[in-house]
């Protein structure tokens, strides 16, 4: 689908970038901006140099996870949805392969670096990846960060 009709379909339901700003552990939302987006009251957010790098990287960011990790992993071109939960959607970045487990691909700058530290991570990708557990119904959800630098 292009980016204009993914957009749209992700207005639809809840996702995984949504979940931070919703309990309130987002910087970029609040419950109300996620409520405001999602119901056509805000308009397309644009599209940032930093959206564009986390994108055009991820594959980049996902073949150096799975050299560190010796694991496989697949793009699923697909949103995923759960009986249980039909308010939610995941579009996940990557299915780990032979698991019930995902990957979640992020780039930060090194400005960032200190939120890295003694393995913590921001919060905000600590909601995206439960969420994603819970839509999935996965066991185990991981995270590759590309520090800048």
């Amino acid at each position: 689908m292009s980016r204009q009709e993914w957009l749209t379909q992700r207005r639809k339901s809840i996702g995984g970038s949504d979940a931070a700003g919703i309990v309130g552990l987002s910087k970029w939302s609040t419950p109300y901006t996620v409520w405001a987006d999602k119901t056509g009251r805000l308009p397309d957010k644009p599209d940032t140099e930093a959206m564009r790098l986390g994108r055009d990287l991820e594959d980049y960011v996902a073949h150096r996870w799975m050299e560190a990790t010796g694991k496989k992993v697949r793009r699923l071109n697909a949103m995923l949805y759960n009986e249980q939960y039909p308010f939610a959607h995941a579009d996940i970045d990557r299915d780990v392969v032979g698991e019930r487990a995902g990957l979640e691909c992020k780039t930060t700058s090194a400005l960032n670096v200190r939120k890295f530290r003694d393995v913590e991570f921001p919060e905000q990708y600590y909601a995206q990846c439960v969420h994603y557990l819970a839509v999935t119904g996965a066991a185990r959800w991981h995270l590759a960060v590309l520090v800048f630098g």
